[in-house]
């Protein structure tokens, strides 16, 4: 089984310096208390908690995330796609760094393996915003609005967080009808 990480942004208009918190901008965008805004998230950290990951909430720097997407697809192409993903995600959720920064960027992809010239090389310019678009138009295809979002073998779809035996029943759906 092979899984591909596709680029989406949450919000395509977010600047990179963002005033603001994280419950603030919950609050504005959903039109719901501050207070509301931390009960949601509590819940989305106690999940992520219980898989092992400790989101770090109250200290979440809120940025765009273009440039972040454009990295893992360089690292793709260095066959370094999922540790990029994943380091991104972990200095953003725990570690609370700025992943719209060119130099946090750079000291990222160079935490997995990337050439640090090859990567303020490519932030500098506007490559890999093509493949990024191109994910994100597909997404738009497909319907998709929100992640974590998962489409199995471009035919079934589980859309937020699940447990893992969702991911166990739909796989098994998958292999019993390919084996028909």
């Amino acid at each position: 089984m092979e899984v591909t990480y596709r680029s989406f942004e949450l919000d395509p208009t977010l600047e990179r310096d963002v005033k603001g918190n994280m419950y603030e901008k919950l609050a504005q965008k959903y039109g719901m208390s501050i207070e509301q805004a931390k009960a949601n998230t509590a819940n989305m950290v106690q999940m992520a908690k219980e898989v092992g990951l400790d989101y770090q909430m109250d200290t979440l720097i809120l940025t765009n995330t273009f440039d972040a997407h454009r990295v893992v697809m360089l690292a793709k192409e260095h066959g370094l796609m999922k540790e990029m993903t994943e380091r991104i995600l972990y200095a953003y959720f725990t570690e609370s760094k700025h992943i719209g920064d060119h130099d946090t960027l750079t000291d990222l992809a160079v935490d997995v393996g990337l050439n640090r010239e090859d990567v303020r090389n490519m932030l500098a310019s506007d490559d890999l915003s093509r493949e990024v678009r191109a994910d994100e138009q597909q997404a738009r295809e497909y319907g998709i609005n929100g992640v974590p979002f998962f489409l199995i073998n471009k035919k079934y779809a589980l859309n937020g967080a699940q447990p893992t035996e969702t991911f166990v029943r739909a796989l098994q759906k998958v292999i019993a009808e390919e084996q028909l």
